[in-house]
């Protein structure tokens, strides 16, 4: 397989100005994006992505659950594509890069191979994802996650947000429900490209993240039960007081997490207190432990030495505890193909690199399970993300797309006329 030549670069300025047209649509309050899934918003966002595509002269896809595939053809018919994409959705109070970038990124290779007049052997295909933020309707990686297997096309449509609204309705009533059968596509191999979410490169110094692996994650929602009584009158050895055992209990996470440095991390974002008032003793907590790890080993063991230190601290107490398994998926590692083109396009285009393992779940997560994947990771500043303040540089987005573009072309084929 030849690589492409290190003269090859994409046009970072109109990969720039794509990403600011796009981010007119659903404008955030504060400088960001809310271009939530499946609202008129999200369908104007496809709109512009379509008609870009089709004026690069590509054949656009639509599936059932409305992801979106634009075609460049290649000089073999019989050839298995390479995709590359990611997603244009954003959370409600989003940023302008994240999934974003990955989408226009691919748009910009089909651009660029336009501009240089080279063919590949095999199709490239640019694909929105529907609903990867799952913040609308849980949850995230919807719509890859029904093309991998990993849900029914039924369940999805049922999902339902804050008012009611099913999924499968408001997708059909934009106008984005394809035809086409979801999880019909074969690929040669997948690449996403994102921005980090993190701070590592910046922190580092690095150009690109080389993404190794995706975190597995594991989420148990803890309960713990004691008795309602009042903070004045209630003398402390007859307290059973469930916010001080949930206290407890959250530092052991924290000791947990810390015993399988560097990579694993774990605490609890969502906390309930009841009653939730200042002069009553909480009789029960309700809390969601979050534990991540590349290693399935390091995340049972997490979840294990949690219940058990759970149970000694509430026993101890005179509380009850309640686990329940709410979420989760097993640690992704991409194909190592997929993964060292990235790292070869890195290194002949002369970009500080290093390896990462992502902390976020991403599409290419779950289309890891029918073809090889790999990421390619940008730094976003002080790994700000999942906020209106998000910001890259016009030049780390131009390093990834052109990192992206390599891997991407080798993968493909370049081919003579």
């Amino acid at each position: 397989m030849t690589a492409p030549g290190q003269n090859m670069k994409v046009d970072g300025d109109r990969l720039w100005d794509s990403l600011m047209e796009m981010a007119k649509i659903g404008p955030g309050v504060a400088g960001g994006n809310n271009r939530q899934t499946v609202t008129d918003a999200d369908g104007e966002g496809r709109a512009l992505f379509q008609s870009w595509c089709e004026a690069a002269g590509c054949t656009m896809g639509l599936d059932q659950m409305g992801n979106m595939f634009a075609r460049r053809e290649g000089t073999d018919p019989d050839a298995l594509p390479v995709y590359v994409g990611s997603h244009l959705d954003t959370q409600p109070t989003g940023g302008k890069y994240d999934g974003v970038l990955g989408v226009l990124g691919g748009l910009e290779i089909i651009r660029t191979l336009n501009d240089l007049d080279i063919r590949t052997r095999h199709p490239i295909v640019v694909t929105n994802w529907t609903n990867e933020e799952g913040t609308r309707f849980a949850p995230a990686m919807l719509s890859s996650g029904v093309f991998a297997g990993v849900h029914t096309q039924d369940w999805a449509y049922a999902r339902e947000d804050a008012q009611g609204k099913s999924f499968g309705d408001e997708l059909e009533r934009i106008g984005w429900k394809g035809s086409e059968e979801v999880g019909a596509r074969k690929m040669k191999a997948f690449f996403e490209l994102h921005i980090e979410q993190g701070p590592i490169l910046e922190a580092e110094g690095k150009d690109i993240g080389v993404v190794t692996h995706g975190q597995g994650l594991s989420w148990t929602q803890v309960t713990v039960t004691g008795k309602d009584s009042h903070t004045g009158s209630t003398p402390m050895p007859m307290r059973k007081n469930a916010g001080l055992g949930m206290a407890r209990i959250l530092e052991s996470v924290d000791e947990i997490a810390w015993s399988h440095k560097p990579h694993a991390v774990g605490a609890a974002g969502h906390i309930e207190v009841h009653p939730n008032s200042r002069n009553v003793i909480p009789g029960k907590a309700i809390f969601t432990v979050d534990f991540r790890s590349p290693d399935l080993a390091v995340i049972e063991d997490m979840e294990a030495r949690l219940r058990d230190a759970a149970q000694k601290i509430c026993d101890d107490m005179g509380l009850e505890v309640a686990f329940e398994k709410v979420g989760g998926f097993d640690p992704v590692e991409f194909d190592e193909t997929c993964v060292a083109a990235v790292r070869n396009a890195a290194e002949r285009l002369g970009y500080s690199h290093m390896n990462l393992i992502s902390g976020a779940g991403h599409d290419a997560c779950w289309i890891n399970r029918v073809a090889p994947t790999a990421m390619v990771m940008c730094p976003c500043v002080d790994g700000l993300s999942h906020n209106e303040a998000e910001e890259i540089s016009k030049a780390w987005a131009a390093a990834g797309a052109e990192v992206l573009l390599h891997a991407v072309v080798e993968t493909a084929e370049v081919t003579e006329g």
